[in-house]
């Protein structure tokens, strides 16, 4: 039997940075994926890095979403120095496009940044095409927020993969977890397809998988939720910052791709492409940026976001002694990896969380259906 002080189920983004958080402070972890780690949720995403709210029901995560982005460039720089991997991290703010001319939309994104504590800045239409020509001429208005940033999400996930085995983890490639080990009122570890994983801490980090484990459901009811991505390079167009509407997002990359998406669809676990997603994506893509009608078509693809119930990441410890979930992050993954990662390291190696993370609970779910019980 192998023993570990962390057993990490699921090897993300999330999964893999949790790991080598607790390896730097001198804990043996295993973590095991059921393929090669690195290649769901966290392959298939934009990689943006904004703690703006995308809607009422989000406003209570902003505090978490700050808290990240605020050690988001130490998170880098530790990652790419143990590494020695460039993970395309790109400080250049979002705009955020408005096309109706109603100008209290303007306004009241404005009130709504500001109190939170998040800045934006209003700008003309002609002053936002200044800062990025690409811009469709039919802009009413835009919004900069430029403290936001974006990340190239699939060379961020390998370089902590692989500062990870560099600093001590141990990986278990295509060892699904089955379930998790009880030995009275706590949980002792990882139960695979042929053996058991005994473990002082389990975390589960399976994404929209997590669910699927044996002993976990209760506690992460996460579902799949799809999301189609598409590719493009235009050589005469360029963008520099995130550019944003209400249909569409444009993530620019180093390498010159621009990132087009991304759909939100419950299909279950498949991740074929549609028409009709694609021609969403399209629509949204050229009513925000005409120049890139022309612009080459370079890969498509989909991935699976976890969902929770409330749409809202599943984090922290349950009331089985030594298990504790980290999932649910939805469209947010990549952006609170880093205060996700430092969080379990607090709770596992002090007990103790620097930031509240008491809204975020896997046990909101069991008071749920308490509540629900008597009727």
């Amino acid at each position: 039997m192998k023993k570990f002080d962390v057993a990490i189920a699921g090897g993300g983004l999330i999964g893999g940075s949790i790991a080598l958080e607790l390896a730097r402070a001198g804990l043996r972890i295993g973590l095991f994926d059921r393929q090669e780690p690195g290649q769901e949720a966290s392959w298939a995403g934009a990689g943006i890095l904004s703690p703006a709210p995308e809607s009422a029901a989000m406003i209570s995560l902003v505090p978490l979403a700050k808290a990240s982005m605020a050690i988001y460039p130490e998170f880098v720089r530790m990652v790419e120095e143990i590494s020695g991997q460039n993970v395309g991290y790109r400080p250049k703010g979002t705009l955020q496009a408005i096309f109706t001319p109603d100008a209290r939309e303007l306004s009241t994104v404005i009130a709504l940044h500001h109190g939170l504590g998040l800045k934006a800045e209003p700008l003309r239409a002609e002053d936002a095409r200044k800062l990025e020509p690409a811009l469709s001429e039919e802009l009413e208005a835009a919004v900069l927020r430029p403290e936001e940033a974006s990340v190239d999400n699939r060379a961020l996930t390998q370089a902590v993969l692989e500062a990870a085995l560099r600093t001590g983890v141990q990986f278990f490639a295509g060892c699904g977890v089955e379930g998790i080990s009880r030995a009275g009122g706590r949980c002792v570890g990882l139960k695979l397809n042929n053996e058991k994983i005994e473990a002082e801490w389990t975390i589960i980090a399976a994404g929209c998988f997590s669910a699927n484990i044996e002993g976990v459901a209760a506690y992460a009811p996460v579902r799949p939720a799809k999301g189609q991505m598409i590719a493009l390079r235009a050589d005469d167009l360029n963008i520099e910052k995130v550019l944003w509407s209400e249909k569409i997002y444009l993530v620019p990359r180093n390498d010159g791709r621009i990132l087009a998406g991304a759909t939100v669809e419950y299909t279950g676990f498949e991740k074929g492409l549609t028409a009709g997603g694609l021609e969403k994506i399209l629509a949204g893509t050229l009513e925000l940026s005409p120049g890139l009608a022309n612009a080459r078509v370079e890969e498509t693809w989909a991935g699976l976001r976890p969902d929770s119930p409330d749409h809202l990441p599943i984090l922290g410890p349950t009331e089985l002694d030594g298990l504790l979930i980290a999932t649910g992050h939805f469209r947010g993954g990549i952006l609170l990896t880093p205060i996700t990662a430092q969080l379990v390291r607090e709770w596992v190696t002090q007990q103790r969380a620097s930031v509240d993370w008491d809204r975020f609970s896997p046990m909101r779910f069991q008071s749920a259906s308490a509540h629900r019980a008597p009727a």
